[in-house]
Parts: structure tokens; C-alpha cells; sequence
């Protein structure tokens, strides 16, 4: 079997679907994490809590490391201001940004134009992806703390159609919703999974999940793992355990 920078071909290419969250508070944590998967393939999330301590530098450090970055920050606001807040996102050099569906149809429609406006003139432009239901939510929190009666994996497929309308590259969504999204959307919209939980971790605070296989088999195109990995006593022996 191939090997590249010490891990077999096989296994560099499952990690190119991986995206490591880095749900820490420091940009000395990060980076301590970042340097441990560094030639893996795999690429990092930023989310709010890495964000809201560090700012934009962080991205272009851990990007200078040879990561694509996502950039998962769940903007939900007026389509002025996201649009606006966006623009700034793209400068920042993150390959992947996102925003929630239920701000609905017009913005999303802006963020998705605005990121590839902005983009156009880095000359590199972004996949925008929209945030469908947290995996976090449980089909009965669903019903009884938002309203909604009808079924949870139906809304999430609306969501996902009406981003795909709307122009973004994809959604966030569970795995457990993958593969009726890929029946009513176009083959190369992305489908990113978090609640994605090896076999051998616990579920934790995450309510809709499936292992890796599990989840590339019912569709996803990326998976979002965090504390399987970045709370092992070895992240990148972690993640190539993601796999065996």
C-alpha cells in the first residue's frame, strides 16, 4: 500500500473528508493540536469558541500549516448584515463558511453571491454551505421546544433543498438525514455531518449520531469529529483509528 508523509494513500484520502473542530479557548491549544495532525490530510474547523478568543489571525495561522480551513460560525441575522460580515469571512482565507438556513431564502441567496464576489477577486473562492437542524437536537426537542410539528428529517430536507435554490454549495446536517438529501438535491452538493461518533467514543452531548463509515456511506461528503479526537491522549493516532 502507498504511504505519504508516513500514512498509507488510503487512509490521507478518508482524512481529506474529516474536519477536526478545534473547540478550545487558545490560540496556544489550537496550534498545539494543529502541529499534532499536520501532513494528515485532514482539514480544521474554527468555530465560535477558537473564533471568539483568537479573530481572523487564527485562520490564516493554521492555514499557514497547509489546513483548509471551515469556518463555522453559524451566521443567522438580517441579510444586510450577513452579507456584509461574509465579505470579511472570505478575506480572512477560509475554504468554507457558513450561515443558518432559517434565515431564509434572500439571505442565503446574498451570502452565497457575496462570498463569490468576494472570492472572485482573491481568486479563491469559498464553499458557503447552510446549517440545516443541530445535531444536537433530538427529534422530540424538535417538536416540543421549537414548534414544529411536522418530522425533523423532513423540515431538514427542505432546508436543504431551499439552500440548494438559494445558490449555497451544500448543508450542514446530520448523517442520519443524508441520504434523503441526496435524493432531492444535485450530486455535488455537499452534505458536512458533525455528531459523527467512532464506534469505540461515547455520544457525548450529541443527540443524531453515526460512525464515520456509517455516515459516508449514507451520503455525507465531510465529517466533523472533535473530541474523539482532540481529547485523545493522541489526536493524530485518533483520527487514523477513524478508519481501522
Amino acid at each position: 500500500m502507498l504511504k505519504t508523509g508516513g500514512i498509507s494513500l488510503d487512509v490521507r484520502l478518508n482524512n481529506q473528508l474529516v474536519m477536526v473542530a478545534l473547540d478550545v479557548q487558545s490560540r496556544e491549544e489550537a496550534l498545539v493540536l494543529a502541529k499534532a495532525l499536520q501532513g494528515s490530510g485532514c482539514w480544521l474547523k474554527v468555530g465560535l469558541e477558537l473564533y471568539s478568543y483568537t479573530g481572523p489571525m487564527m485562520i490564516r495561522e493554521l492555514k499557514a500549516l497547509g489546513f483548509p480551513i471551515f469556518l463555522d460560525l453559524k451566521l443567522h441575522d438580517i441579510p444586510t448584515t450577513v452579507e456584509r460580515a461574509i465579505r470579511g469571512f472570505v478575506q480572512s482565507g477560509a475554504d468554507m463558511i457558513n450561515v443558518h438556513c432559517s434565515g431564509g431564502y434572500d439571505m442565503m441567496a446574498r451570502a452565497g453571491n457575496a462570498v463569490r464576489e468576494e472570492g472572485s477577486k482573491l481568486k479563491s473562492i469559498p464553499k458557503v454551505i447552510g446549517v440545516t437542524v443541530l445535531t444536537s437536537m433530538s427529534e422530540s426537542q424538535f417538536r416540543q421546544e421549537m414548534g414544529v410539528q411536522r418530522n425533523l428529517g423532513e423540515h431538514v430536507v427542505e432546508l436543504a433543498v431551499l439552500a440548494e435554490k438559494a445558490g449555497l454549495d451544500g448543508v450542514v446536517a446530520s448523517a442520519k438525514e443524508a441520504t434523503d438529501i441526496r435524493k432531492s438535491t444535485k450530486a455535488e452538493f455537499l452534505i458536512v455531518t458533525p455528531g459523527i461518533r467512532p464506534a469505540w467514543s461515547e455520544a457525548q452531548d450529541q443527540a443524531r449520531v453515526l460512525t464515520p463509515s456509517e455516515a459516508l456511506d449514507a451520503g455525507s461528503s465531510y465529517l466533523v469529529i472533535g473530541r474523539p479526537i482532540t481529547r485523545s491522549e493522541d489526536p493524530r493516532q485518533a483520527l487514523e483509528r477513524l478508519w481501522t
